[in-house]
């Protein structure tokens, strides 16, 4: 991949499927300083005596609150058997009049967000302590390498909280049940086996010098390989493209290249555009023909076109037709204007639907009983899905 923010996906989808991998050259995403930060913002949100959290933010970004008042505020709380944040919560009982106001003023922002993230979705929660916290506004202020690096983090980590809202398989969709989620995946952190066999993770520019017998370049995108901030420049374009030649040059047997159709950014989702570089590989070297597959293993990570590869998905161009360009390739599903989710209580099995990212389809089966009813429904470009309705968007096409 192109930035070390796209790992995060991936290491998700490893991991939800039991696959042990490994992260070259850097940490694992949820294992990243700035990552770590944001979240301890979400833990003592949820959790005010979690004493961990507390020390972590209470003078990050820089509030003026210092060692040796975290350290009085520590021997106050262990001399009257109090939580850390209780003898907080009343400064001026154990700290002088200056420190006392800020330290209030940090646990008057906190209990600011226990009150909104009650009726704000994950996203929504996340996004507003982001932002009140001073963290987003403290990285955005760094523009050197590493603190873009640490803010396009932030923002990655962002965009799989939208990606949690927005799943129609689940009811509950708060932040706390999000960090439930993150939990159970980064305590795998501390059972990895240095020496088992793993699927290598690395940004293109650590792969430099190393082969593998099977290579997977992903994110070929518009905007983000080649990166965005090479467009103005041509030395800067040649460099990104320099790059690719390095990534597809790490194989030694097989080389799989895949994008997105959509991505989340800044919470809104948007089209992606192949990258100009798919285009300027002879057709002759891909596998390009898309076919919609017959049925969905339901599991969205298999689930996904992707170019090269022997899947039910693509096929090798005939040898009599045409060479096959990347233009063959699905294409996001754009809604139809006005799009407006339908009456469930409606469908019937045989109509013809339209969902807002897989777009047009049959409803082959309901099952269950209100307001847990099942529908599977035939995808023309996706193949076969079953959406729980009451979580699901659906225009009943008439």
């Amino acid at each position: 991949y192109r930035t070390n923010a796209q790992s995060r996906s991936m290491e998700e989808g490893l991991r939800k499927l039991n696959i042990p991998y490994k992260i070259y050259g850097g940490l694992s995403f949820y294992q990243r300083k700035e990552i770590k930060d944001l979240i301890a913002y979400f833990r003592l949100t949820y959790n005010p005596h979690d004493e961990a959290a507390f020390k972590r933010v209470i003078n990050y970004p820089k509030r003026g609150i210092g060692d040796t008042t975290v350290d009085k505020l520590i021997v106050a709380a262990n001399q009257h058997q109090i939580s850390l944040w209780e003898a907080a919560s009343d400064p001026a009982k154990y700290l002088d009049g200056r420190t006392a106001n800020t330290v209030s003023n940090f646990i008057i922002m906190i209990q600011s967000f226990q009150v909104i993230t009650q009726t704000m979705t994950a996203y929504e929660a996340a996004l507003h302590i982001a932002q009140h916290s001073g963290l987003l506004k403290d990285l955005y202020e760094d523009k050197s390498v590493e603190g873009l690096n640490r803010h396009e983090n932030i923002q990655e980590l962002l965009n799989g909280i939208k990606e949690f809202s927005e799943r129609e398989d689940i009811e509950e969709k708060g932040l706390d049940v999000f960090l439930q989620d993150i939990a159970l995946l980064t305590n795998d952190d501390n059972d990895k086996k240095p020496d088992a066999d793993t699927v290598s993770l690395m940004t293109i520019h650590s792969s430099k010098g190393l082969e593998f017998p099977h290579v997977f370049v992903v994110g070929l995108e518009e905007n983000l390989f080649p990166s965005q901030l090479s467009l103005n420049s041509r030395s800067d374009l040649e460099e990104e493209r320099r790059l690719f030649y390095v990534g597809v040059t790490r194989t030694e047997h097989k080389l799989t290249l895949s994008y997105a159709t959509s991505r989340f950014k800044f919470g809104t989702l948007i089209n992606c555009e192949p990258s100009r570089f798919l285009d300027e590989i002879d057709a002759k070297f891909l596998e390009l023909d898309y076919s919609a597959k017959p049925a969905s293993s339901g599991n969205p990570f298999f689930d996904s076109p992707k170019l090269g590869g022997n899947s039910d998905s693509f096929s090798k161009p005939k040898a009599a037709s045409a060479p096959k360009t990347t233009s063959v390739l699905a294409k996001a599903h754009v809604p139809t204007p006005g799009f407006a989710p339908s009456d469930m209580n409606k469908l019937q099995s045989g109509m013809e639907v339209e969902h807002e990212r897989f777009g047009f389809g049959k409803v082959i089966n309901l099952e269950g009983n209100k307001p847990d009813v099942k529908a599977t429904i035939f995808f023309k470009e996706l193949g076969q899905k079953q959406l729980l309705l009451k979580f699901a968007k659906l225009r009943i096409v008439e």
